[in-house]
């Protein structure tokens, strides 16, 4: 896959380019409508709500113009200091972009959480689109339409499925129309500002979410304690997965270190997917109590926080 992202400055006439966010709240489809028009994985997919931990750049290019996405941690309430820092990144992410599309489940009507959303993207002067997301009969129910457009002035929403990729040709055509003339940002090929190191500690991750139960996945934080390149090609990774309590520990491992073979197994076909090489997955566990409480810790995990 290409490595990490390379500034490209050349301009051309007509050439439109711009930083677009993608908001919503969690589990709208966000990360997987990324992946689709970036056209490969850069960022890591789960049903789990709150996947999505830190603003992640898909880089979209095409002969008239090149569009930098940002897909944003989902936009909640908070419970704890980590969920307050993820709200916090996806509103910063709103600094500087171009555009907003506000990404909604429009299989259902708007509720508390998609008002929340709204409200924090009337105090942000940008462009707003109205994306209702998993709609795979290309249809939407007009009384849904009709709650989300009471939330906001937002014209006509696109109406897409991110994960089939209907609805996203037309999209992208219009959010391409929508940027300013300039340069691009990136050379073409680049698809993802994100390191092989960060996007193997987020496949584990996603591993994890995949595999575990209802009460790990929101415990959980990876941290990649060695990445290098071999001498035969193959890429060495070691990662300890760190959880809040000895009963979130012993889940993880399994019995007879069962599931946290299993969880390995998957992370390393997925990174050997991404990376387009061998690679060999060494993970430990520790627990690391109430971690997503401090700040301190959070900092130590990576996290950007202040």
């Amino acid at each position: 896959m290409p490595g990490v992202a390379r500034c490209s400055k050349v301009s051309r006439p007509g050439f439109r380019s711009g930083f677009v966010a993608i908001v919503g709240r969690p589990n709208a489809g966000k990360s997987t409508f990324l992946n689709k028009v970036v056209g490969q994985k850069v960022a890591i997919v789960s049903s789990k709500a709150q996947t999505t931990r830190h603003r992640i750049r898909g880089i979209h290019s095409e002969k008239g113009g090149q569009a930098v996405f940002v897909d944003t941690p989902g936009v909640h309430k908070p419970l704890h200091l980590l969920g307050e820092q993820l709200v916090k990144t996806a509103v910063e992410s709103l600094e500087g972009v171009d555009l907003v599309l506000f990404m909604v489940d429009g299989r259902t009507s708007a509720g508390r959480g998609d008002k929340y959303v709204a409200d924090l993207l009337k105090q942000v002067d940008k462009p707003v689109m109205l994306v209702m997301n998993k709609l795979d009969s290309g249809k939407a129910d007009p009384e849904v339409v009709q709650s989300y457009r009471d939330l906001g002035e937002y014209g006509e929403p696109f109406i897409v499925s991110a994960l089939y990729g209907k609805g996203i040709k037309p999209l992208m055509t219009e959010i391409m129309k929508r940027l300013p003339e300039g340069a691009a940002f990136y050379d073409e090929e680049t698809v993802t500002d994100q390191t092989e190191r960060d996007l193997a500690g987020e496949l584990v991750r996603e591993a994890v979410l995949r595999l575990t139960q209802e009460e790990i996945p929101h415990s959980v934080a990876v941290r990649v304690d060695e990445f290098k390149d071999r001498e035969d090609g193959t890429a060495f990774i070691q990662a300890t997965l760190f959880v809040e309590r000895d009963s979130q520990k012993g889940i993880l491992i399994g019995e007879k270190g069962q599931k946290l073979k299993e969880i390995g197994q998957t992370a390393r076909e997925a990174i050997e997917k991404t990376l387009g090489r061998k690679a060999y997955l060494e993970l430990w566990v520790k627990v690391l109590p109430n971690w997503r409480k401090q700040m301190k810790t959070l900092k130590q995990l990576g996290y950007a926080v202040e």
